[in-house]
């Protein structure tokens, strides 16, 4: 690493930074560079022409990957980076509300530095109940002809903090304008969500319970007493438990999170197999951009709490019956997905404060390169830098 870093080939990145790559595109040559004869073939044309023709390949132009593209990904792990490092501090002092926004404040601050266009269409709620990251907010720098949508949930497990539990972590998702849906005032959806090696078409909200979970079993070739379900732990999903106990499938319960453990479920060597029961719609929104990037499947369906929900749904156009799939959650493939840990959990560690700075350990995604990295930070206060804030500041 260190004998690349002197040769320039690794000078873009950060020596605080330590990136896992699952896929890495290559960088060729330029189509100008042309191979020099070797020693000892310099008359032989035959490899010289092959040389040539090879370069030629290697040089072909791939995908357009323009400097604002390539760098959003990285600019909004900073974005979740800094909501993680100001709710952090809040961990297991009790007060959740307070933990919620400083990730707010942190994630609208650095999110306005950004070089985009974008429009929060997930946000803290509607413009007359959240002061920041409202619907309909217009976020960045407005200073780039990227017009973007934008979810997020800057601290998505609130109580989790609070009560210093694992799990926590700040979120965002992003996409081209349009692309992501709008729940309105439908807050929650019945979801059910599996990862790549269970194809999208076996399973259903229309099915039952039994049948969706013998064919995650069958797509995954074990039986079904070893498919391991996860349920977020709520009065509201007693039935649901008691239908999958009666199959013999396993039962892994979360207390907050869903979009975690949504994500749980597309991850390489999973730990758990289905995500199923009714949860956040704009975290069903959210989860469905990642598990788009991962090559799993969400569906949802809307779930009016009240009389009043409902009739505002059904006035506004929305179609409570219809299963929303992944490309109706998130259109596209331009979409872009970043996460860093707030408390230790199955999917990142949290925050780890230091004596001059803080550790963290993010997530970052696109879908249409499909590459997915697993970044290591450490932060320095004693820099500039729009996460590096004096540790006064963030001190409740």
């Amino acid at each position: 690493m260190k004998d690349a870093c002197r040769r320039g080939k690794l000078s873009a990145m950060s020596s605080s930074n330590c990136i896992k790559f699952f896929s890495i595109k290559p960088k060729f040559c330029s189509p100008n560079l042309h191979p020099l004869p070797l020693r000892g073939y310099a008359a032989d044309t035959g490899v010289t022409e092959a040389l040539t023709e090879h370069a030629g390949k290697l040089a072909t132009p791939g995908p357009d990957y323009s400097a604002v593209q390539r760098n959003l990904a990285l600019e909004l792990v900073r974005v979740t980076e800094a909501a993680a490092l100001a709710s952090g501090r809040w961990l297991g002092k009790g007060d959740k509300n307070a933990a919620d926004q400083a990730a707010v404040d942190m994630m609208r601050k650095v999110l306005n530095s950004v070089h985009m266009d974008g429009v929060v269409v997930i946000g803290e709620g509607a413009k007359d109940e959240a002061p920041m990251l409202f619907c309909g907010e217009r976020i960045g720098d407005g200073s780039s002809s990227m017009e973007v949508d934008i979810a997020v949930d800057p601290l998505d497990g609130t109580s989790l903090t609070a009560q210093g539990r694992n799990g926590a972590v700040s979120v965002i998702a992003l996409a081209s304008r349009g692309s992501l849906f709008d729940p309105g005032p439908v807050m929650y959806m019945d979801k059910l969500a599996v990862g790549p090696d269970v194809p999208h078409h076996v399973v259903s909200l229309d099915f039952s319970v039994a049948d969706n979970l013998k064919a995650v079993a069958s797509a995954l070739n074990k039986p079904v007493s070893d498919v391991t379900v996860m349920v977020l732990d709520r009065p509201r999903h007693a039935t649901l438990i008691n239908q999958i106990r009666e199959v013999g499938a396993r039962i892994r319960m979360i207390s907050d999170g869903d979009v975690g453990g949504a994500i749980e479920v597309a991850k390489p060597d999973p730990s758990v197999d289905i995500l199923m029961g009714i949860g956040g719609t704009p975290e069903g929104v959210i989860a469905a951009a990642a598990l788009k990037c991962l090559g799993g499947s969400l569906q949802g369906r809307l779930w009016p709490r009240n009389d009043v929900e409902r009739e505002e749904a059904l006035r506004l156009g929305y179609k409570l019956e219809k299963i929303l799939h992944t490309e109706d959650l998130c259109k596209g493939d331009d979409i872009f997905f970043a996460a860093t840990g707030v408390s230790d959990g199955d999917l990142l560690h949290g925050v780890r404060y230091t004596s001059g700075g803080a550790h963290t350990n993010s997530l970052v995604m696109r879908c249409k390169s499909g590459t997915v990295r697993y970044i290591q930070t450490f932060h320095k206060w004693a820099k500039p830098s729009v996460t590096n804030i004096p540790s006064s500041d963030q001190r409740p």
